[in-house]
């Protein structure tokens, strides 16, 4: 069995796409995966599963998400030594004069091709900053995430992969989880 994280983009923010956490967990448990957890209700789910390919359990839970409720979520699916890397390469941790809650990280579902990063960091506003890797984009939004222009559907158009952005502290309490 391995060790998987599925964030799921969109759901249960501002009365759209409303999942229970309960229900999105039982869902799981249909599809044959174990020892299924859950954190807040953004759609942050820790599992185990027989399958070693991230991208097929990606589709099977976005289908099983559209059969089940009826409409589309982007999920992005990684083991637990992707989620690793992702933690210990943020190049803005072990920075002492900046604040972890103003830390964010946008998970990737693919590797970016032909990258306009002079484009990326023109949008981004004063006391901001982003570093962009393979699997995921390090933001530092000291104004709050939600004032940021560095958000998902630029990030996603800019890019030409889905996304989604989760927080420093969702992001390690993730690994947390998933190690215990």
């Amino acid at each position: 069995m391995y060790i998987y994280i599925s964030i799921l983009r969109g759901i249960n923010v501002s009365g759209q796409k409303l999942i229970k956490m309960d229900v999105l967990k039982k869902m799981y448990e249909n599809l044959n995966f174990e020892n299924i957890r859950t954190y807040v209700q953004s759609g942050n789910l820790i599992f185990l599963s027989k399958q070693n390919d991230p991208k097929k359990l990606e589709k099977i839970i976005s289908s099983q998400i559209k059969s089940d409720f009826g409409f589309e979520v982007p999920v992005i699916a990684f083991n637990v030594e992707t989620l690793e890397s992702i933690i210990k390469n943020n190049p803005f941790v072990q920075d002492k004069s900046k604040d972890i809650s103003f830390l964010h990280v946008t998970f990737l579902a693919d590797s970016p091709r032909n990258i306009d990063k002079e484009g990326l960091k023109e949008k981004k506003q004063e006391n901001e900053e982003i570093e962009l890797t393979k699997h995921a984009i390090y933001l530092y939004c000291q104004n709050g995430y939600g004032k940021t222009k560095l958000n998902n559907d630029f990030l996603e158009n800019k890019l030409k992969v889905s996304a989604t952005t989760r927080n420093w502290k969702t992001t390690t309490e993730l690994l947390k989880i998933a190690k215990s």
